[in-house]
């Protein structure tokens, strides 16, 4: 790419989306596209169509999807494999029809099965059963993957398909219903110490509502209480954690370094041509439970309800091949977090529930 090579970024407020315009524009690439939701319909695919043609652009990243954690996945399984195969249908093949140079794709590693063997390399997808909780976001993200390859292989397309593990950072989500396991760990604390230290002002103004009364009985509902956070399972499977920015990187370090014909080579067969972006490191639900009260500085107990489901046991990424290809992580998960928590103190008026 060019410093002033057109570059589109689907998603471009989002968690995944922001940290990469960020990382661009820190290396000076200066012509960076980017539409909100109300601009750019990207499940219209006449509207999309146009976005392209009109726009002409370069490159594109595309980070735009339907995202959740545990709740939201098995609550919302139509909207979740709907939204995410219409979304990356109408751009991988716009961005064909339209001439793009380079596409990255991203997905998540919770494409791989549910009893992967640990860690997860790219050859093991689509070797057996995929957990059930997510299991409509990772098929649609799959195909994400097969369109990208056979587009490659049929029309002579340079896209690639990058699959980075949880990720967290700057925009992310801390809607308690919604949101993944990092964030949603943060603000339950940071609510629960607001409500220990009888911080009231606060706690209403985070939270957007009017009454102790009610904010008592809606932190109930997600088990905060002043001396004591639920956290859903038993805290014994572990997870990978990637700080966006570190993504973000790893996402520009292919799209200027890496083609398809380069995660192609020796194969006799193309497929799992995708690369895994993580950090290679793991830690239990505990672990991390335990380290976000110390981060945020809350006082209460952490009660393990292991009536609720723990999901896969073990998710950790083997990131061999991105290794391979030059690039490694750069952010450690103590003053990751921390950044978080920060940015969240900065910016709890743009994510009350």
């Amino acid at each position: 790419m060019d410093k002033n090579s057109k570059i589109y970024i689907a998603g471009h407020n989002g968690l995944v989306g922001s940290a990469i315009v960020a990382n661009l524009q820190s290396k000076e690439y200066t012509n960076i596209i980017g539409k909100t939701h109300s601009e750019l319909e990207l499940t219209d695919q006449r509207a999309v169509a146009d976005f392209f043609e009109s726009e002409k652009p370069e490159y594109v990243f595309l980070a735009a999807a339907k995202v959740g954690g545990i709740v939201a996945n098995n609550t919302y399984r139509a909207d979740f494999i709907y939204s995410n195969l219409t979304i990356q249908n109408n751009i991988i093949h716009q961005s064909y029809l339209s001439g793009v140079k380079k596409l990255i794709f991203l997905g998540s590693t919770c494409i791989y099965p549910k009893e992967a063997p640990q860690p997860m390399n790219e050859e093991c997808l689509l070797t057996s059963p995929l957990e059930y909780t997510n299991e409509p976001y990772a098929i649609a993200k799959i195909a994400g993957i097969k369109m990208c390859e056979s587009y490659n292989i049929q029309y002579g397309t340079n896209f690639i398909s990058v699959m980075p593990t949880n990720l967290y950072g700057a925009n992310d989500n801390f809607n308690l219903e919604k949101s993944h396991v990092l964030p949603a760990m943060i603000r339950k604390m940071h609510l629960a110490k607001l409500l220990n230290r009888g911080a009231e002002d606060r706690l209403l103004e985070d939270l957007g509502v009017d009454s102790m009364s009610e904010a008592i009985r809606y932190l109930s509902e997600f088990g905060i209480y002043h001396d004591k956070v639920e956290i859903w399972g038993s805290g014994k499977p572990t997870r990978e954690f990637l700080h966006a920015s570190d993504m973000a990187d790893a996402c520009v370090f292919i799209m200027e370094n890496i083609n398809f014909s380069d995660v192609i080579i020796g194969k006799k067969e193309i497929r799992n041509t995708h690369i895994n972006i993580g950090s290679g490191e793991e830690i239990s639900i505990k672990e991390l439970a335990y380290l976000v009260r110390d981060i945020v500085d809350f006082k209460g107990d952490i009660y393990f309800n292991t009536e609720k489901p723990d999901g896969t046991m073990r998710k950790l990424s083997d990131v061999s091949k991105l290794t391979s290809l030059g690039w490694k992580k750069r952010i450690n998960l103590r003053g990751g977090i921390s950044n978080l928590y920060n940015w969240y103190n900065e910016n709890c008026d743009i994510v009350k529930r």
